[in-house]
């Protein structure tokens, strides 16, 4: 059954038609990849499902038990709210329940004319409140995100320190709590390191409902989606299976439009041709002949149908200006530390020529430092390195700081290489969608993937033998990846490459690094051979430490179980705790119902006050409580595994 659907949708802004006759169904369980250049109408599409934006024309029809949940490229605006805080947004309308029965309360204390009122609403609230899950939402909120990984101090970090998979994790966190059943997810795992791009797969994968996701990650959407939606000329195209399925069927319809679209035109100068030879000859008969193929002309021309033009994309390739030795990089035992924060250490790299190396690891774990060292940005603490013989080294910033924001797009491009001429500067931009009036456009008014295409073309021109390039396929669309791997492809200098994505580690790679704290791990082949071989070498290691003999085991028991003591007595005493602080509130509770102080408004305010202390001071101990229990919990269970949790 279809939950929701579109029909005939059309949005424009101004003269600029967005996309138009766009129709689609979503059923329950549908996993939908939403592809298309940047531009192309995907972020509009679902902002006009979420009623953000109301569509020109067509309608939308969202079955009645639909609901949907979005999941935004930037959210979480307040950076200052706790991570906690913002989860509990979802409730928005049991936290303004519950501020109204503060104030009712509160108005309670003190008589009024009209009492009976109030106290008809308070009832009637405080029904609402609790079947609609007032008494649970905070300890779900807690659950749901104890479930994703946070633990109880980072709930309380303010979300501008929380890394970019916490914030992802965030989202779900408020998705699931709202109940919603079609997720619509835009670009999910921008600035997602792989671990957390793995975890979000596996989320999706077992995720019971059905959603729609935008992502240039084709790894990703081959894993979690089975059909595609393509955004294409304003209009919407929908095919089966994943994005490498949607590819193969794309360009059999294309090539099948083309071939019918040619041979239609050769019909027609077929027939126009026997036009032209029967009224030579001026016969009766040869004006019936013409008629007849005039009918056919004008058929066929109606039925006429010509392809839409594929977007313009880059076409480029990277040359070396020399050749270089057989060493290109050597390393051995690098550490390096910012302060207290440890990044790596005994890190060595052996990389020869030709060879397309990636180095992966998860978010903060010192890549882009590491190639910082290598360009003389960051001294190690210890260890060396060294280049070898005719190596010149390009750079690609994923953070775009070797662009000067107050150049237009030619002077930047100029400015680095003053010996080209303008029409060679304006050929080169041209290859990178820099046409006419786009050369002089301000680079700080360009947008990320338009940034990209700035760098990527000084690296072109560099003519560099060596290139460390860090994140490259960020701000780019399918399109523009698309377009730098097959000249990473054709390239034949050396790559060292940082990358998350996978699609181009399976197409690029003939060696990964991974980086770890104590070294990097080399693994040979791409990510899906080296998927096998670590997953080989973790096996490896379990097997490695069940066999390896327990020292001091009678010792480290009697340490368990004395710890387990003193957890027992800590979570007895707060119990202790939490009791005596209800039975404070309550009798705090009770001073306010009574009449003779309902008239001190001092008193009323000091009481109020002190309650507030014992509420807030109850919470804590009960969140301590809480997170006490769950370790308790799995100690024992550890302590007796055969016993059913």
């Amino acid at each position: 059954m279809a939950i929701l659907s579109g029909s005939n949708l059309t949005k424009s802004f101004g003269t600029d038609v967005i996309f138009s006759g766009v129709s689609f169904e979503i059923q329950e369980n549908d996993r939908v990849g939403l592809v298309g250049v940047n531009g192309s109408g995907k972020t509009t599409l679902l902002r006009v499902l979420t009623g953000e934006l109301s569509p020109d024309e067509g309608e939308i029809y969202k079955a009645s038990a639909a609901v949907l949940g979005y999941m935004e490229q930037h959210v979480c605006r307040d950076l200052y709210r706790s991570a906690y805080s913002e989860v509990l947004t979802v409730f928005a309308p049991l936290l303004s329940m519950e501020r109204e029965l503060e104030e009712l309360n509160q108005r309670l204390m003190v008589k009024n004319a009209d009492m009976d009122a109030l106290i008809e609403r308070q009832a009637l609230l405080t029904e609402r409140f609790d079947r609609e899950g007032g008494l649970t939402f905070r300890r779900r909120a807690r659950s749901a995100l104890l479930g994703l990984g946070f633990s109880d101090e980072e709930m309380g970090n303010p979300v501008g320190i929380l890394s970019g998979g916490q914030k992802a994790k965030l989202q779900l966190a408020k998705m699931l709590l709202s109940g919603a059943n079609l997720l619509l997810l835009d670009e999910p795992t921008n600035h997602l390191d792989i671990k957390s791009v793995e975890w979000l797969e596996d989320f999706l994968r077992s995720y019971s409902g059905a959603y729609i996701v935008i992502s240039h990650d084709r790894y990703f959407l081959d894993r979690i989606t089975t059909r595609t939606f393509e955004m294409e000329n304003g209009k919407m195209t929908v095919y089966k299976g994943g994005y490498t399925e949607y590819l193969a069927q794309k360009e059999e319809n294309d090539l099948a439009a083309r071939r019918k679209y040619e041979n239609t035109k050769k019909e027609l100068q077929r027939l126009e041709g026997i036009i032209v030879q029967q009224r030579q000859w001026n016969q009766e008969r040869n004006y019936k002949t013409i008629a007849s193929k005039m009918k056919m002309i004008q058929r066929l021309e109606n039925t006429l149908e010509k392809p839409d033009e594929a977007p313009e994309t880059m076409r480029f390739s990277f040359g070396i200006r020399q050749r270089g030795g057989n060493e290109v990089l050597k390393a051995e035992k690098l550490s390096l530390s910012f302060g207290q924060n440890h990044l790596f250490q005994n890190v060595s790299l052996d990389i020869r020529r030709g060879e397309r190396v990636f180095l992966i690891g998860p978010n903060g774990c010192g890549k882009t430092s590491l190639l910082k060292i290598f360009l003389g940005i960051n001294q190690p603490d210890s260890g060396d390195y060294r280049f070898g013989a005719g190596i010149d080294v390009g750079y690609y910033d994923q953070v775009q700081s070797d662009l000067d924001m107050d150049k237009t797009v030619i002077d930047e491009i100029w400015d680095t290489y003053p010996r080209m001429t303008q029409t060679e500067v304006r050929n080169a931009l041209a290859i990178f969608l820099f046409k006419d009036e786009d050369v002089f456009k301000p680079v700080s008014a360009l947008s990320g993937g338009e940034r990209a295409r700035v760098l990527l073309l000084k690296l072109m021109l560099s003519r560099d033998n060596f290139l460390l390039l860090d994140e490259p396929t960020n701000h780019l669309d399918i399109g523009s990846c698309e377009a730098l791997e097959n000249a990473l492809q054709e390239y034949e200098g050396t790559l060292l490459v940082v990358s998350h994505d996978r699609y181009l580690i399976n197409k690029i790679a003939d060696k990964i690094y991974a980086l770890e704290e104590d070294g990097a791990v080399c693994y040979l082949g791409n990510y899906d051979e080296y998927l096998e071989r670590s997953k080989e070498r973790a096996e490896e290691k379990k097997t490695e430490k069940v066999s390896t003999p327990k020292i001091n085991e009678y010792k480290q028991k009697k340490e368990r179980l004395a710890a387990l003591r003193k957890d027992r007595a800590a979570l007895k005493r707060m119990e202790e705790q939490i009791a005596v602080l209800e039975e404070e509130t309550a009798t705090l509770e009770a001073r306010l119902s009574d009449p003779e102080i309902a008239s001190d408004y001092e008193e009323i305010t000091r009481i109020s006050s002190l309650l507030a202390e014992k509420r807030e001071e109850a919470d804590k101990v009960f969140f301590s409580w809480g997170e006490l229990s769950e370790k308790l919990e799995q100690a024992e269970r550890e302590e007796t595994p055969g016993q059913t949790p």
